[in-house]
């Protein structure tokens, strides 16, 4: 799978689109007076304030991805809450104005600035119940936290994590209201696999809409 777009709730579009792009220097792809589409690599970052359904995550945790001769220039950008070293790469984390906790990690990437989304946290209610609708959906199981109620899954171009719960690095959180883009290579494959495990399915411009069980809205197109 890749990871089409990742939808964030903002309460203000103009100070959103500021942080974004001024300062973390992503493109405007389109723009609307609802909402404004950034590009991050090859996932679109959507800004959009409360206006309709699916909303847009809310206390999103994510990361972003970055070479590793970038790194410094970051660090200077921006004051850490806090800084980890994970033995082959570092990650920085902070905030941005409507309290999503924004990651950048270093890695083998090339060209300049962001490279792309490498990791998006899930808020979950039942760990196991909800492991079993995104390995059904194509992810793989690669970590269960010893000390946190966390399982990290391989999506093939980008990692998920679901959480129960709870506050990790930097405080962050699990994204509530969640609202992604999957690519997959067989949209009515990957649909019959998780079907019968959604509240809700329904097809729009955009490919297959389902609810997964904790209510996030995933696309599959």
């Amino acid at each position: 799978m890749n990871l089409g777009w990742l939808a964030l709730e903002v309460k203000y579009l103009g100070r959103a689109r500021e942080f974004y792009v001024d300062r973390l220097g992503l493109d405007v792809v389109r723009e609307s007076e609802t909402d404004c589409v950034v590009e991050a690599g090859d996932t679109e970052l959507v800004l959009r304030v409360p206006s309709d359904v699916p909303r847009g995550g809310t206390h999103v945790h994510y990361a972003f991805t970055t070479p590793r001769d970038e790194y410094p220039r970051w660090k200077e950008e921006f004051e850490a809450v806090e800084e980890r070293d994970f033995g082959a790469y570092s990650s920085l984390y902070f905030y941005d104005p409507d309290g999503h906790c924004v990651e950048i990690g270093e890695s083998d990437a090339s060209g300049d600035g962001i490279a792309g989304v490498f990791e998006v946290v899930f808020e979950v209610e039942d760990l196991e119940r909800a492991t079993g609708f995104y390995t059904s959906l194509g992810a793989s199981v690669t970590d269960r936290g010893d000390d946190r109620r966390r399982v990290r899954l391989d999506a093939g171009g980008f990692d998920i994590e679901l959480w129960e719960p709870q506050l990790g690095i930097a405080d962050g959180q699990g994204g509530v209201h969640m609202d992604v883009g999957f690519e997959v290579d067989d949209v009515a494959e990957t649909v019959d696999a998780v079907e019968e495990d959604a509240l809700a399915s329904e097809t729009t411009r955009h490919g297959v809409r389902l609810r997964d069980p904790d209510g996030h809205y995933v696309t599959v197109y």
